[in-house]
């Protein structure tokens, strides 16, 4: 009787850590909900900063000296206006953009090896705001994707709509993700889509019912919904896997926020940087890190694990450009076009640079170097050195540029723009050794 009952009990044990494990081990389950697909590859950048969600390309051969016929694989026109960054899935580029004059926001898609357009999906018409910032577009949310559909948001008709499409372009389904109707601050909207688990995650920060939201990405059905403070901001949310828990984070309202992504339920907050922030916050796997923006400028370094520790801050800011992490060290190229390397442990200043700015791009770091442009379509090259500033190249392409690069395989991808005005014309390069 005694060896039924514990082979029994055996295979209870087993068939109960198979269903337990990936609840209890955060490894796993941060594996399962971060990586989000395996329709994707490591030659795609699938959404806002990159697949690792950092701005980190890995060690890729890009080309560190190139201008508008140097180094370039193709170019094509983008048509109308728009800064959210391009993206990667498979062989194809896709990008968001608007015409204002006719108040529409489109999808377009582009063959990775030849720039050829494939397809335009028009998303949206009419609704635009009256009065949006000078910096700002009504496209300026990058994609996100999960190497099977697209999701997308635009703001009009005073709501974030969130759209989901196949890679061919087809509407799969289209939601009213929630009312937007800025009136102390008319700048328009920025953050882009966020993908978790089977989740698409939404940020609408304004004067009004500011919110974090949650939907499913095959139904569009709504999961979860967290109350954001009434006030304007810009931030794009980021998850990452800090503290042994995946943690939802975004700075802005005075405030560093983490969230747990699958409820949305507030884990902690900490007092920091300022009230309106547009920079994607940045980890190690101790701490958080934040820059803003507007009033006031600040730079905070914060524990992840809910102290509610502020480890150290400064008076510099990132407030539209996202700071990036590499090897310990962590490098700011500032509003004013000051390149900064701080020790992440304690803040310490290592060294600065003066560049020029204004900047609004964020970085990328691919093959051992760092690529950072600056508004006026200069893309600075520099090898990261925590002992002394080292710029490989100053590039130029275009007379504006806004768009964060993207990343794959060997291929860096760059939206500028020429010209002002009724001349003004949107380019998207691939440039290749």
């Amino acid at each position: 009787m005694i060896k039924p009952l514990y082979k029994l009990l055996s295979v209870l044990l087993v068939w109960t850590a198979a269903i337990t494990l990936p609840l209890e081990d955060p490894c796993l389950a941060a594996e399962n909900n971060l990586s989000v697909s395996e329709k994707l590859t490591s030659q795609d950048w699938p959404w806002w900063r990159g697949a690792n969600r950092d701005g980190h390309a890995g060690k890729v051969a890009l080309p560190t000296k190139f201008s508008a016929t140097e180094r370039v694989q193709w170019k094509s026109p983008v048509p109308g206006r728009g800064h959210s960054s391009p993206i990667v899935v498979g062989q194809r580029v896709f990008l968001t953009t608007a015409d204002e004059q006719a108040s529409k926001q489109l999808v377009l898609a582009y063959d990775l090896n030849s720039g050829k357009q494939l397809w335009e999906q028009l998303i949206s018409s009419g609704g635009f705001p009256a009065q949006n910032h000078s910096k700002n577009t009504e496209a300026s949310p990058t994609i996100a994707s999960d190497g099977t559909q697209l999701y997308v948001t635009f703001f009009h008709h005073k709501q974030i709509e969130l759209t989901a499409l196949d890679l061919d372009g087809n509407k799969v389904w289209k939601i009213n993700a929630g009312a937007f109707d800025p009136k102390m601050f008319e700048y328009g909207y920025a953050p882009s889509p966020v993908l978790y688990g089977h989740t698409v995650i939404v940020a609408a920060e304004y004067d009004g019912k500011s919110f974090l939201a949650a939907f499913d990405r095959q139904t569009g059905n709504e999961v979860w919904r967290t109350a954001r403070p009434a006030s304007i901001s810009f931030s794009t949310p980021v998850v990452a896997h800090v503290a042994n828990r995946d943690q939802l984070v975004m700075s802005g309202q005075n405030l560093i926020c983490s969230y747990e992504p699958t409820s949305g339920k507030l884990l902690w907050q900490v007092e920091g940087t300022t009230n309106a922030t547009c920079g994607t916050m940045i980890w190690n796997d101790k701490m958080f890190f934040a820059s803003g923006g507007y009033p006031k400028q600040e730079t905070i370094a914060v524990q992840a694990d809910g102290s509610g520790k502020v480890v150290w801050k400064n008076n510099q800011k990132c407030y539209e450009q996202s700071m990036i992490l590499i090897d310990g060290c962590i490098y700011a190229l500032t509003d004013k076009g000051i390149l900064y390397c701080w020790r992440a442990s304690d803040g310490k200043e290592l060294w600065l640079q003066r560049l020029a700015g204004p900047v609004s791009a964020s970085p990328v770091y691919a093959g051992g170097h760092l690529y950072w442009a600056n508004e006026a379509g200069t893309i600075y090259v520099v090898k990261p050195n925590p002992n002394k500033f080292e710029l490989v190249a100053e590039n130029r392409l275009g007379s504006e540029a806004f768009a964060s690069p993207a990343v794959s395989g060997n291929r860096l991808l760059l939206r500028v723009a020429d010209g002002k005005g009724e001349e003004r014309q949107e380019t998207v390069y691939c440039l290749t050794n």
